[in-house]
Parts: structure tokens; sequence; C-alpha cells
């Protein structure tokens, strides 16, 4: 594939997550049912399928049988059913069972699991169906028509230093050509970006919102923790102003999942997700279940959490986005993997009455969302009752709260009817603006890391397994370097080099007290945070080289 200078393909998906796999297993399924023909080419910028997922996970497991009828559901590599479901009310020292799950958030029937290992099985069965897969090639531009209409994308150009200059061992990147491109990118998805910007899909639409969760996997004593043992946590370490809240999820091999999730809405410009976590860690609730332990593998990635409100237009023509791209994720549940695959499924039916059509314009295409949107859809029965959910919360926990309880009893509508959010850049203060304590002052000798259950963000970016090549134009840019110098550093103190789950960015400052960014690349877990919460979108993240980011095993 890469001496091609173009390829040609009937179906183009970008993205090997849920979606993205889930797609192109319903279309050739369908491809096949109908007796057509079409060529379905699935594209991952990771080394490997698998390689770039994290997740939780509890998923809803009931999906797989719709999507997979002809496969024995124990073949499905789950890890354990839930065999216990508690949620826990933790303050600085002491812990309470909540007597009761809170709406939405029961757990009963539904699976643990590593989101990786379910991805490489769905690959499998893929490829079985003749679904090409290449890993490895990162898709860096959109390619238009001379109408301006999508036809495919183009992979990342190799062979270059940090400025762009071409070196001996240059290749220009490949053209991928189709007749339908499906965007399945994951969260805040780089060229599903450009493409919603591009034809104004979010429209009418509420912002998209974000989380970030940091997550590691350990290997434990015996008796720890039970394989199917389900923990989820509020609280502590959490103030009233943070949205968010913890999981640990009991595997089989004496292994546990522990992780923390805090929305990106939080005023405090010094606050970080990564620091947290290993506070919320050493909490006596929580370090109980690692005691003995040690950490297998790290991993980040941000959540789309603005829910119904939040989903733009998921089609123009000749494209579709699907999955965490598009923002199904249901919340307070937190599941977004059997949405993800719905939606996929969706799209695939829209895809193969396109493909019979010879139709791929938007009058065609509309029919996806149409399906979405119809009131019988798994997605918009799930979305609907919860679509406010978000919103109240991003005005305070009391605030949420009361909300929350408005919406249970008025089937999600309220008291206030739609409610709206602003982004997550413009949540965050400035220095001079924010009022309460900053993270470092809430937490202080609490961030002196042990090395046995707490870790600093270099030693625990080791057990993601990142890597990136030297020689490449670097993937984050900052879009105003002098903006940025004056604003960004100065009035909000640099908020990059607190947010980022990588150290990613830091802070030099030299012998006459200047500041100056150094960003540390090769760190990136591919999470997009920077992209989502540097104030006056001073960071874009985009596509590195195929291949490039965090190796994820078992995540």
């Amino acid at each position: 594939m890469s001496n091609v200078d173009v390829v040609k393909t009937d179906i183009l998906i970008i993205g090997g997550g849920p979606s993205g796999l889930a797609t192109s297993i319903r279309l050739a399924d369908l491809l096949k049912e109908k007796g057509l023909k079409g060529r379905i080419l699935l594209i991952e910028k990771g080394s490997s399928i698998g390689a770039h997922i994290v997740s939780g996970a509890v998923l809803k497991a009931g999906v797989f049988k719709e999507l997979l009828p002809d496969v024995e559901f124990g073949e499905i590599p789950l890890d354990s059913k839930v065999t216990k479901d508690t949620m826990l009310l933790l303050g600085e020292n002491a812990s309470f069972n909540v007597p009761f799950h809170p709406p939405y958030m029961s757990n009963k029937g539904n699976y643990t699991a590593s989101l990786s290992e379910i991805c490489r099985f769905l690959a499998k069965k893929a490829e079985e169906k003749g679904v090409e897969i290449y890993a490895g090639f990162s898709l860096s531009e959109l390619l238009y028509d001379k109408a301006g209409k999508v036809v495919g994308a183009k992979t990342i150009d190799t062979g270059v230093d940090h400025h762009g200059k071409k070196l001996e061992n240059f290749q220009a990147g490949t053209s991928i050509k189709a007749k339908l491109t499906i965007f399945a990118e994951g969260t805040r998805g780089s060229l599903a970006k450009k493409l919603i910007n591009k034809f104004d899909l979010q429209k009418g639409k509420n912002q998209q919102i974000y989380s970030l969760g940091c997550k590691e996997l350990w290997s434990v004593p015996e008796g720890n923790i039970a394989p199917g043992e389900v923990y989820h946590t509020m609280g502590y370490p959490l103030n009233m102003s943070e949205f968010g809240g913890g999981f640990i999820y009991g595997l089989t091999e004496n292994r546990v999942a522990v992780g923390l999730v805090v929305g990106l809405d939080y005023p405090d410009p010094t606050f970080d997700t990564h620091n947290a976590f290993q506070v919320w860690k050493t909490h006596p609730a929580v370090q109980k279940f690692l005691k003995g332990g040690r950490l297998l593998e790290y991993g980040a990635k941000t959540l789309p959490e603005g829910g119904y409100y939040s989903l733009p237009k998921l089609y123009t023509d000749n494209a579709l986005i699907v999955g965490d791209s598009a923002g199904f994720l249901a919340m307070p549940a937190l599941k977004g993997i059997h949405l993800a695959i719905r939606s996929g499924m969706a799209a695939a039916e829209t895809a193969a009455l396109a493909l019979e059509k010879k139709d791929f314009s938007e009058q065609t295409l509309q029919q996806y969302e149409n399906l979405v949107y119809d009131k019988q859809n798994t997605i918009r029965k799930e979305l609907y009752p919860v679509r406010n959910f978000r919103q109240g919360f991003a005005r305070g926990m009391l605030a949420g709260v009361f909300h929350f309880g408005t919406q249970f009893i008025t089937c999600g509508a309220g008291f206030c009817g739609k409610l709206s959010v602003h982004s997550d850049s413009e949540a965050t203060k400035k220095l001079s603006e924010f009022k309460g304590k900053t993270f470092k002052r809430r937490f202080g000798s609490k961030l002196d890391f042990d090395k046995v259950i707490t870790f600093d963000k270099v030693t625990d970016v080791y057990y993601s397994g990142v890597n990136h090549d030297e020689e490449q134009v670097p993937h984050l840019q900052i879009n105003n370097p002098q903006t940025f110098d004056s604003v960004n550093i100065l009035e909000y103190g640099a908020p990059c080099q607190y947010y980022c789950s990588a150290e990613v960015y830091e802070i030099h400052t030299d012998k006459n007290g200047k500041k100056e960014l150094r960003i540390h690349a090769e760190n990136c877990l591919h999470c997009k945070t920077c992209d989502i919460k540097e104030p006056a979108g001073g960071i874009t993240w985009r596509t590195p080289n195929g291949g490039n980011g965090p190796d994820y095993k078992y995540m």
C-alpha cells in the first residue's frame, strides 16, 4: 500500500475502534445478504488494532449478539460478569456505601472487559468477512472534489524533519479515494473536527464537552478483589466545582482496573487529573485493593459527555460520523461502547442503502440520522431521557443535583428546558480570576509520589508503551506563539503543564525569569485534552506518523 499514490475503495472507515469495526462487520454482512459488491477499507493509526484503545471498561454486552449473530457469545473475550456493584461516597479519610444506585448507574447484567482485546477480536471477525484492515497509517488530510465534497483522505507524508524539510527517505502520503468516508476516529477525531467545522455540522447544537479519564491496570495479591466486583466512587478528591468520580473493576487473573474520570469544565487552571488520580489511590477505601500489587499498564483518554443536545449533524455528502467522534456516550452511566457499536451498525445500513442506490448524497445518507433518532432506536432511548444531565452539572455540583432531580421526574426535560453549555476551554479561569485554593495548595505533600502506590507522570507514561518517531513535524501545534506566551502562560499560568496526563508540556524559566513552553511530543498519549481544554484554542492536536503513540495491551 505504501508504494501506491492513489487507492480507490467504495467505503473508507477511518479508525479501528468499536464503532469503525462494527460498521465494517455489519456492512460486510449486509452486502453479502443483498448480493452487492463493495470494497471496505479500514485504516487505523495505531501500530495495531487495539494499540490506541483504552476504556474502563464495564459494558453492555448484549449488543454483540446483534452485531455477531453467527458467533457464540462465549467466544467474545469478555472478562467477567458483574457480580457486585457498589457506589462509595468518599470523604478525605472516610467512605460510605451509598445504599442505592443513582438512576441509570446500575451495572446489573454488564461485563468487565478490555476494550483493546474486544477490538482485536472484532478486527479478526471483520477480516474473516472480507474487510481490508491496515494498521499503522495516519490519515492527516481530507480530500475534496471540485464541488467541495469529501472524496476520501490522505495519509501523512513521512521522511520529514521537525521543520517539514524533506529527508532522503521522504515518502508522500497515499490518497485514498472513496465513495463514502466514515469517521470513526474516537473522541475529538482530528479529521472529524475538520469535517464538522467545514460543513458547520455543529450549527444549532450545544458545544461538545468532555471529561478526561486516567486509568491503571494492576496485578494484585489473591483476595484483594474478586473478578466481577465493581466499585464506583464519588467525592474525594474532587470538590463541589469539579465533576467526576473513580472506578475499581475486579478482573480475572488477580488484576484490577482503577481510574479517575474528571469533567474538563473545571475552573482551576492548575487542576491536574493525573495527580488527582494518584491522590485518590491513597484513600484507604481504594488503597486496600492495590496493597501488595504492581502496576502493569497506564493510559488516558477523553470522553464526550455533552449527550443528545451536543450530537452534530451526523452526515454530509459522502460522509458519516460514528461513535465517540459524534459523541455517542450516555451520562450518567458513562457507557458508550455499545452505543458506538450501534451507531456503526446504523451507519452500515445506510452505507448499504447508498451502495444499492449508487447515491452517496445527503438525501440518501440522511437515513443514518433517521435511524439514530428513531424513537425505537436504543441510542435515542438512552440519550434522550438524560439529554440535560451533563449541562446541569456544568453549573456546579449542587445545581447539578437539583437539575438531575427535576430531570428524572420530568423524563429529562427539567424545569428549565434545554440547557446550554460553554466549551471546556472557556470554563478555565485566569489565575487572577480564580478565587478558590489551587490544586497544589489543596493537596500539598500528597503530591510526593512513592512509586509504590502512586506514580509521577513520567513513570506512568513508561507503562503506556508510548513511542514516536524522532523525525517528523511535531503533531502538537501552538497556534499563536506570541499570544500563547502573553496570555496562556502569563495570565493562565500555562494550564497545559497540569491538565496533560503525560507531561508533554513543560514550562522552563530562564535566568532572567522569562518563561517558555517546551513540548515533549514523544510522551503524548493521544488523549486530545490539549486540543479541548487549552484557553482560546491555543493548541491544536494533529495526527503524528502512523504507528506512533501508546501501545496498549489490555486497556
